[in-house]
């Protein structure tokens, strides 16, 4: 969803002076919140009623305001626009006049999609408002989801025009001006990320090797390959996307880095674009950044209450350090993210400064770091404490000198996120004593270290009880005894998860408070086995022990909680 700064409909309604700055900022945040469409949010509001709203888009664009009548689509006229198409870019013609088609999108203020359907309606296209519910019931209705058949379909498209290429012109050299740009590739790039973006992938790897090009798909954690295209596929494919990214497409010799948005059935997608050159030719993957599909709110994020009650203390405090620890990839920016949403009011200045900034979000000041211009963590760190901010984000804490700035930031008044890379909660001490850090500043300044990892959710749909075997139970440190009555689960396999057994994944958490006892510890340099055990002591549950209480509520199965902890 586009949020309230970028929503065209909003600024539409205000650069009209049909709505004043409070009413804005109201609607642009419960959409944002919400996830839902501003429309559908105006007239939740009672600010707006549906038709006035569609009139008025339909007076900016110069159109009309038309009824869907879904008996006076014929099949000719569906025939004018692709599935992929029409399912891509929200859109259903609604009739046909020569060789002009009206068009109906169900967000008509997005310029860019009339400019990429010309790529493939071989007509005259004239752009129509009409009610976006009834836009997405038509496409329903006559465009189907088909289950892949289109990306094979586009596969065999390319293939048929590739070999009458070759039958017309015989061998060319690798001129790709005009093959970026060309209809099939624009499509085929198009379909793969709505594709991604539908089966709620997190990473699309495009991979060049001598023989194949392969795509494939993080979804939940695992890698799922998709039907493989053609070699010769690599080379236009790349230089398409990093044309969306404004990369240099000829530099092929450096690893380069941008950012694509694109929309993608109706909502706003931002792509983080890493391109490294390879053997056979450049590997390209796109970091899925959904933010309807992400949903930052604290209570969302499956937090234990003592976890979930201590972090929103933590937060509100005025000074100190808060880490968030785990390997790549574990939602540590999510948790942090969520933590600085709750936390940005009207009377707070937040700053953050990260590697890249993965979410922007309203009300803060993001600052990503860039080696080439010098701009560190330590630069931009430096120049937050002139900034006057009540709280500070740092995307990590790497090195001796970051550290420093955020524990001397934390002692002038600030509070400190920050996140680390450590296995465990009590790791975060002695990684900070590692790089130097003198205990008793780690000790008067850190408040509290979350460890996390995501496990996979064992499938609604398919989830089926079993008894776990005694060697299940003896790598988890069980005997049959411990179980009671408790029931353990696994996922058979259905369409609905890909026959994987899992869908969606949740976090499982292990909370260090750092408290009096173990502020002496830290002080005497104690090593990690010693503070964790105390830890331990005095009641904190580790992420084997979170882990066992998903189990046990049949969220996750024993090999998922096995891998992670």
């Amino acid at each position: 969803m586009p949020d309230g700064l970028t929503d065209p409909l909003l600024l539409l309604l205000r650069e009209r002076g049909m709505m004043d700055d409070l009413q804005f900022d109201e609607v642009s945040q419960e959409a944002s919140r919400s996830g839902k469409p501003s429309l559908q949010v105006l007239q939740d509001y009672g600010l707006f009623d549906k038709d006035t709203v569609l009139q008025l888009v339909a007076d900016h664009l110069g159109t009309s305001v038309v009824e869907i009548d879904e008996a006076a689509i014929t099949p000719e006229i569906v025939a004018t626009v692709p599935g992929d198409s029409a399912r891509m870019y929200q859109c259903v013609p609604v009739a046909m006049f020569g060789e002009t088609v009206q068009l109906a999108l169900v967000d008509p203020l997005n310029p860019a999609v009339i400019d990429e359907l010309g790529f493939t309606v071989k007509h005259q296209l004239q752009l129509v408002v009409a009610d976006p519910t009834a836009v997405q019931q038509a496409i329903a209705k006559f465009y189907p989801a088909q289950g892949g058949g289109g990306y094979l379909d586009i596969l065999k498209e390319i293939g048929a025009a590739a070999a009458e290429t070759v039958e017309e012109a015989g061998p060319r050299g690798s001129d790709l001006s005009s093959e970026v740009n060309d209809a099939p590739i624009v499509k085929f790039v198009n379909l793969v990320l709505m594709q991604a973006v539908q089966d709620r992938a997190s990473d699309i790897h495009f991979e060049p090797f001598e023989d194949e090009f392969k795509i494939r798909y993080r979804v939940d954690g695992a890698l799922y390959e998709m039907s493989p295209p053609p070699k010769n596929l690599a080379s236009p494919v790349t230089s398409r996307l990093k044309v969306m990214a404004n990369l240099n497409i000829s530099e092929r010799r450096l690893p380069q880095d941008g950012r694509i948005s694109v929309n993608i059935a109706g909502r706003q997608v931002d792509l983080r674009m890493s391109t490294l050159p390879t053997a056979f030719g450049e590997s390209v993957v796109l970091r899925v950044l959904d933010r309807s599909a992400v949903k930052m709110e604290l209570e969302s994020l499956g937090f234990p209450q003592n976890v979930y009650d201590f972090t929103v203390e933590t937060i509100n405090q005025p000074n100190g350090i808060f880490a968030v620890t785990g390997p790549t990839g574990c939602g540590k920016t999510t948790t942090l993210y969520s933590a600085l949403r709750r936390i940005n009011t009207i009377d707070s200045k937040l700053l953050t400064v990260e590697d890249p900034v993965e979410y922007d979000i309203e009300g803060i000041m993001q600052v990503q770091t860039n080696e080439g211009t010098g701009l560190t963590f330590m630069k931009a760190l430096r120049a937050f404490l002139r900034q006057d901010p009540d709280i500070i984000m740092i995307g990590e804490m790497r090195d001796l000198e970051t550290a420093q700035i955020a524990i001397q930031a934390s002692l002038t008044g600030h509070l400190v996120l920050s996140t680390l890379h450590t296995n465990d909660s009590s790791g975060a001490v002695t990684r900070l004593v590692d790089m130097g850090v003198e205990p008793f500043l780690i000790s008067s300044t850190l408040l509290g270290v979350l460890a996390q990892r995501l496990v996979r959710k064992i499938c609604v749909k398919c989830r089926t009880p079993f008894e776990p075997t005694e060697m299940q139970l003896g790598q988890l440190g069980l005997s049959p005894h411990d179980l009671g009555d408790k029931t353990f689960f696994y996922g058979r396999g259905c369409p609905t998860c890909s026959d994987s057994g899992y869908r969606g994944r949740k976090g499982i958490y292990e909370l260090l408070i750092i408290t009096d006892p173990l502020r002496t510890l830290i002080n005497d340099r104690a090593p990690t086995v010693v503070i964790r055990q105390k830890a331990i002591e005095l009641g904190m549950v580790t992420l084997r022990d979170d882990g066992l209480r998903n189990i046990y509520a049949g969220e996750s199965t024993v090999e998922e909680v096995l891998k992670y902890t």
